[in-house]
């Protein structure tokens, strides 16, 4: 993990760094060829140079910035799930199991977009 990203998260309660290094080591294992950096303030994860994605924590939920074509994709899942969304971030509460396998899907079509 990247020292600065590390720091970023370090910032938070117990529980919400949990949270976000199980987000950070997901993204991390399922993309290969991923760079780590701070972008716009929050841990952001590049491909080819180029921004891939983006999270965050906050006090009641994680951000994951996908872009907004990804999100308008995925709008319908998130509404059917309970997840907040604006036009280019999807919210997962803090407090609640991450739900990794829509995390997947995103992840996928954000590379078969790059591909």
């Amino acid at each position: 993990m990247h020292p600065d990203i590390a720091a970023n998260i370090a910032r938070f309660p117990e529980h919400a760094q949990e949270q976000l290094k199980k987000l950070h080591f997901f993204i991390d294992s399922k993309v290969p060829n991923l760079t780590q950096k701070m972008g716009y303030g929050i841990p952001t994860f590049q491909l080819h140079g180029k921004n891939f994605i983006h999270y965050a924590g906050y006090s009641k939920h994680l951000g994951l910035y996908p872009g907004a074509k990804a999100i308008a994709h995925f709008a319908n899942e998130f509404e059917a799930r309970g997840y907040k969304f604006s036009k280019g971030a999807v919210q997962f509460p803090i407090q609640e199991a991450l739900p990794f396998d829509l995390i997947l899907e995103i992840l996928t079509y954000l590379l078969n977009r790059k591909a």
